[in-house]
C-alpha cells in the first residue's frame, strides 16, 4: 500500500501486474487563471486509463461567499464521487498532475479525510512518467464498476475559523502559510480581495518541498525545512493554511513524508479568513 508518494516506475509496476483493477488513477491537473484547461489536455494525452477529477467540480464544495475559493466537499458526496470512479475500501489510489503535485495533493488530502489510507501523489507527476518512456494516451478511461466506498474516522484533522481564531489568542497552534512569499506579505494578491496573511502565521511555501524534476525532496530534508519552522511545537500544533486550502495540502503530504504526522487543515484558508467581518489580517515579511 502507498500512502504517500509513488514513483513513475512503481506506478507501471502495478499497472502492467493481473491486480491491476485494483489500482485507480486520477488526473487532477488544473490551471486556475483557465478552469477547464485541466480537461482540456486530459484529453489531448493521460496516463494510460485514468479518469479525470476536476478541482472545482469534483475536489471542492459549494461556495457561499464567506467559506472560501475551495471549501470542502461535504463528505459522503465525495465519497459517493469516488465510488462511481470505481474506488472501494481496499482500492489504491495514484492521484496526479502537471504541477509539482499542487492539485493531486488536495485528492490525496480528501481520501485521507475521509478514512481511505491507500492513496499516493505521483512524484514528478506526468513529466517523471513521461521521462521513464513510458506512454500516455488520448483514449478516454474504460469506465470501472461503482464500488461502495464507506466513510470513515478521518485521517487528518482540520480547524474551522472560529477554532482558529481562538487557538490564536491561547498561542497553542503554529500557523503555516503555503503562499509565495509575495501574496504572503500582502503584496501582488490576485486572487483574494484582501492581501496579508494571518497574524503570527510562518510562511512555508509549497514549492519549496521540491527538488529537480519537480520531485518531492529526501524525507530527511523536508524534516529539518518544518522542523525549523516548527519551532519546537509537535506536528499535532501546527495548521496549514494557503490561499483556499489547495496548496497546504502540498505542506500536510511533505510533513507526511517526513515523517511529522497530526498536523491539521484549516480549509477555507485566507480565502475564508480574509472574508469574515473583523478577522485580524497582517502584513510584511514573516515575523
Amino acid at each position: 500500500m502507498y500512502t504517500t508518494l509513488i514513483g513513475a516506475s512503481d506506478l507501471h509496476r502495478l499497472l502492467t501486474q493481473p491486480a491491476q483493477d485494483g489500482v485507480v488513477v486520477l488526473d487532477c491537473g488544473f490551471d486556475l487563471a483557465n478552469p477547464q484547461a485541466g480537461r482540456q489536455q486530459h484529453e489531448s494525452g493521460h496516463l494510460p486509463g485514468a479518469a479525470y477529477v476536476h478541482l472545482d467540480e469534483t475536489l471542492s464544495g459549494a461556495k457561499t461567499g464567506l467559506n472560501g475559493r475551495h471549501p470542502l466537499p461535504e463528505r459522503a458526496a465525495f465519497a459517493r464521487a469516488m465510488a462511481a470512479l470505481g474506488v472501494g475500501p481496499r482500492t489504491q489510489v495514484v492521484a496526479y498532475d502537471n504541477a509539482g503535485g499542487m492539485f493531486a495533493a488536495r485528492l490525496w488530502w480528501l481520501l485521507r479525510w475521509i478514512g481511505h489510507e491507500a492513496v499516493a501523489v505521483l512524484d514528478g507527476g506526468q513529466a517523471a512518467w513521461q521521462a521513464q518512456g513510458y506512454p500516455l494516451t488520448s483514449e478516454p478511461a474504460a469506465r470501472r464498476p461503482a464500488a461502495a466506498l464507506p466513510v470513515r474516522d478521518s485521517l487528518q484533522p482540520t480547524l474551522d475559523y472560529a477554532q482558529l481564531r481562538q487557538a490564536l489568542t491561547t498561542g497553542e497552534r503554529v500557523v503555516l502559510d503555503a503562499r509565495a512569499p509575495d501574496r504572503y506579505r500582502g503584496e501582488n494578491e490576485t486572487l483574494d480581495a484582501v492581501g496579508g496573511h494571518i497574524p503570527g502565521a510562518r510562511n512555508r511555501f509549497f514549492r519549496d518541498n521540491l527538488g529537480p524534476g519537480s520531485r518531492f525532496l529526501a524525507p530527511e530534508q523536508l524534516r529539518q525545512a518544518f522542523t525549523q519552522q516548527m519551532n519546537g511545537r509537535a506536528p499535532a500544533d501546527v495548521v496549514n493554511q494557503c490561499g483556499s486550502g489547495v496548496t497546504a495540502c502540498h505542506n500536510l503530504l511533505a510533513m507526511e513524508v517526513a515523517g511529522l504526522k497530526g498536523a491539521a487543515l484549516y480549509p477555507g484558508s485566507w480565502s475564508e479568513w480574509s472574508a469574515q467581518a473583523g478577522a485580524p489580517i497582517a502584513t510584511g515579511p514573516d515575523a
